[in-house]
């Protein structure tokens, strides 16, 4: 239930406007969010670079309904992407795009276009993009927009939530040579008719998917933080004999950052997901419902801060 109301407060205006205007905000949200400029953004990514992590880093913005907005967050994302290799980090450092925010609500073809101006520049710069997946309404056309950026660039990311009934058969579809695939749980709210409900359900699913993408030829990213499904992972690793750098582990920016620097200390490539930009709000929501454990540091922090 709790997952839910948070689900409907990413969406609501007023909820919105109050949380963003709580003299704490800043300061919680900073745990989650690197910065609001492009050079926030570097920063933090070259400090997690520095401790031997990757990073793949998104410009907040979603549900965009003006060409404007889409052109504008293209070209935040392409002068990110020159900063990348102004600071060395095209080697530890990608980008990830939501389509809505590029103008898929849009037209579909304009966020075609824009992405593959994305990744032009990523292919200039020497690293990848990876398309991040949304509310189960855009599935396909995302797949498809993949599809064709792959023709170009094969080293686009997808990614796959394992909420979702479709999303086993999609693994199936996407295990082929040469294919990054990100899987994650799911952070939208959908109804029964598309996804699993509970966590039990959902945790199943991700197993599931995950053995498909391990057994498979093509690079699994391993979108989790739950030590149990690290674990699964981590078998599943060597009942298919796969060489550390054939995968990798990744993790949210400010959540369990001692988990990540000890996987990579073990050798393991770990990639944080490190969001940036003005449109926090949804994106902390949507992490606030993933675990209760966040939503207490948030309420702790309103408790103790004025």
């Amino acid at each position: 239930m709790l997952r839910a109301a948070l689900l409907t407060a990413s969406r609501n205006a007023t909820v919105r406007h109050l949380v963003e205007t709580a003299p704490v905000s800043r300061d919680v949200v900073r745990r989650f969010v690197a910065g609001t400029a492009a050079a926030d953004a570097v920063a933090v990514s070259a400090e997690l670079a520095q401790a031997g992590l990757h990073v793949s880093l998104d410009h907040l913005g979603e549900d965009t309904t003006e060409v404007g907005h889409a052109d504008a967050t293209t070209k935040a994302y392409v002068t990110l992407l020159g900063r990348f290799a102004d600071h060395g980090l095209a080697t530890k450092a990608e980008v990830s795009v939501k389509l809505s925010a590029v103008g898929q609500a849009l037209d579909e073809s304009m966020a075609r276009d824009n992405a593959a101006a994305i990744c032009a520049a990523a292919s200039a710069v020497g690293t990848t993009v990876t398309l991040d997946m949304e509310d189960h309404t855009t599935t396909d056309s995302t797949l498809g927009i993949l599809r064709d950026l792959r023709r170009d660039y094969p080293w686009v990311g997808a990614v796959l939530q394992a909420y979702l009934h479709r999303t086993e058969a999609d693994c199936r579809d996407l295990a082929t040579a040469g294919s990054r695939v990100r899987l994650c749980k799911g952070a939208y709210k959908e109804p029964a008719s598309v996804a699993f409900q509970s966590r039990m359900e959902v945790d199943k699913s991700y197993v599931r998917c995950l053995r498909v993408l391990m057994s498979g030829a093509g690079y699994p990213m391993v979108a989790t933080h739950d030590p149990r499904l690290v674990e699964i992972a981590r078998k599943l690793v060597l009942d298919n004999d796969r060489a550390q750098g054939s995968y990798e582990y990744q993790m949210l920016y400010g959540i369990r950052p001692n988990e990540q620097r000890r996987l990579a200390a073990e050798g393991e490539r770990v990639r944080v997901y490190v969001p940036y930009g003005d449109e926090w709000y949804g994106y902390l929501m949507r992490r606030l419902a993933e675990r209760p454990s966040n939503v207490t540091f948030f309420l702790r922090a309103l408790a103790t801060k004025s």
